[in-house]
């Protein structure tokens, strides 16, 4: 079972007390004060092979997001089980757990970022977990574990009324999960009212209409009103909004052409939508490769070459997509100063 301790926190009352309005402008700023940056797409080992990710993605700079797929092992001989890295739910019990492959290999950074001190920085890492299943037991390990590392973590109070926001409490590290109904009820509806929420939810896309064709739902998808994307509003728990690049452009990756001004204002329409809801958004995942320099990636997010990514990756950052996730940390990171840099008053065009 869940184990919970309520901290007395004096300020609870007047943090439940605070507008939602102006909790949701205080998320947006929180966060890199509502700008980019990287989303270290798959950020774990594929068979044994890219043991590096973690160390590359943080050496690409900071604030940095670093995705971490998430299973359950259960040891047959002993019925144990453990948190483990994994892109699949058929664990094997060769992948390695998220707490040696994560917040150990991020320890000695993080309490470098302690000792400085630069709250006005924090949080420097979000820890995003993709849950590859939701049995409970996964559920219950993750929570405990991130209670052993809470410190580190960037907590909100939870308030009596879920749609009461509570303001997120600045450290290192934020961690966010998606929209999976059961995860909500692990990671929120079973924690008491007082106590801290250690893990931040993603909102529900909006369902499409029914009885469409696969062409006739990518057409939709690609066409349809942002409001019609993202209905809901934030809660306490769910604060970001997470989306397939399919909604920029019809059909995604596999089917893009040349990058538009008519795909960019699709994009800025669907990145001004989420901001106004309160939201952060996310879009996976832009990669623009040959075969000759992939790392392990996979053929699905491809736009094919660096040169038809680019303008994708300006795009973004320029419509202020919080989490732009990617396969290639570093070409990525090295664009987000130099495109913020020609959007500052007064830079030459």
């Amino acid at each position: 079972m869940l184990k919970f301790r309520v901290p007395v926190f004096a300020g609870m009352l007047l943090a439940a007390s605070m507008g939602n309005a102006t909790a949701q402008t205080n998320d947006l700023k929180f966060l890199n004060d509502n700008r980019s940056m990287l989303d270290a797409h798959n950020c774990y080992p594929y068979e044994g092979q890219w043991q590096d990710r973690v160390s590359r993605a943080l050496n690409s700079g900071f604030p940095v997001s670093i995705e971490q797929d998430l299973a359950w092992y259960s040891d047959p001989a002993t019925g144990k089980g453990r948190v483990v890295v994994s892109h699949t739910p058929k664990t094997t019990g060769t992948e390695p757990t998220l707490k040696a492959y994560f917040f150990e290999q991020v320890k000695p950074v993080v309490e470098k970022i302690l000792k400085e001190n630069k709250q006005n920085e924090w949080p420097l890492i979000v820890l995003h977990f993709d849950f590859k299943d939701n049995q409970p037991a996964l559920h219950e390990a993750v929570w405990n574990l991130l209670g052993e590392y809470e410190p580190w973590l960037s907590t909100a109070v939870k308030t009596p009324d879920p749609h009461q926001l509570s303001p997120i409490q600045k450290k290192p590290i934020l961690v966010i999960t998606e929209d999976n109904d059961a995860q909500e009820n692990a990671f929120f509806d079973r924690v008491p009212v007082g106590a801290k929420l250690r893990i931040f939810g993603s909102a529900h896309s909006a369902s499409h209409p029914e009885n469409l064709s696969r062409a006739e739902l990518a057409h939709w998808e690609a066409t349809t009103s942002p409001a019609n994307l993202l209905t809901e509003t934030p809660t306490n728990y769910r604060r970001w909004w997470n989306n397939s690049w399919a909604v920029v452009e019809e059909g995604g990756q596999a089917n893009a052409g040349e990058w538009t001004a008519q795909d960019d204002k699709r994009l800025r329409e669907i990145v001004d939508h989420a901001h106004r809801m309160g939201f952060w958004i996310r879009f996976y995942t832009l990669d623009g490769f040959d075969q000759q320099k992939n790392q392990g990636w996979g053929a699905s997010y491809n736009f094919g070459s660096r040169e038809a990514v680019l303008p994708r990756w300006k795009a973004a950052i320029s419509a202020g997509v919080n989490f732009v996730a990617t396969d290639q940390y570093e070409d990525f990171a090295t664009m987000v100063p130099q495109i913020e840099k020609s959007l500052r008053p007064g830079a030459i065009h």
